[in-house]
């Protein structure tokens, strides 16, 4: 089985050797790390699109907007997800944002993931019919976990999830409640024993 250091540092050269940067390039490796990490098809998915780069002319796209359409060509899911990345503290504002016709969008996915954390929430995100729930670039939870390429894909829609409790305030109260239970009535003798609280010096 290849290390996540063997397939972080193939991925990065394969993606330079391509014609990207080499600033992109780590960027790419780093997500082959969480996609084959979480159990995503990430070698598969960007071995395929790197052999397509030759011959297919990929959109690029700058500016992200609430609507975003590819006119000819797809839009390329390493270009789109590195201006989502720099772009995320701003797209965060919008309710909603909608990326039609992008190419191998499993390799957007790391993207979305990292963004997650930079701007600490959560992000749903949903390829045609497969959604993902990224968490802070800790973890993603899915209906889709096949091991296949994902060529193109017709619409991705991005939600922007507001911290929220799983709990109500009466659940928080009697937990809390419970938790009075270990606490301890100081005393003399504790404040004595306290961490720099001797009263006896040894040197």
């Amino acid at each position: 089985m290849k290390t996540l250091s063997e397939i972080d540092t193939i991925s990065k050269r394969a993606t330079r050797s391509a014609g990207f940067s080499w600033g992109i390039a780590e960027e790419v490796g780093k997500n082959m790390r969480l996609l084959e990490l979480f159990g995503l098809a990430g070698i598969k998915n960007l071995n395929k699109y790197l052999k397509d780069c030759k011959n297919k002319q990929f959109q690029k796209i700058a500016l992200i907007s609430d609507i975003n359409e590819a006119n000819k060509n797809s839009f390329c899911p390493i270009i789109l997800g590195t201006n989502f990345i720099d772009q995320v503290n701003l797209l965060d504002k919008k309710n909603n944002i909608q990326i039609s016709n992008v190419a191998f969008p499993i390799l957007f996915l790391p993207f979305v993931s990292r963004a997650s954390e930079i701007i600490g929430k959560k992000i749903f995100l949903k390829i045609d019919e497969k959604e993902f729930l990224l968490n802070l670039n800790q973890s993603i939870y899915s209906n889709y976990l096949k091991n296949e390429i994902l060529e193109n894909c017709n619409i991705i829609n991005i939600s922007f999830l507001e911290n929220n409790n799983l709990f109500n305030e009466n659940e928080w109260s009697e937990l809390y409640k419970l938790s009075e239970e270990t606490f301890v009535e100081e005393t003399e003798s504790l404040k004595i024993g306290g961490a720099g609280a001797g009263l006896t010096d040894n040197d």
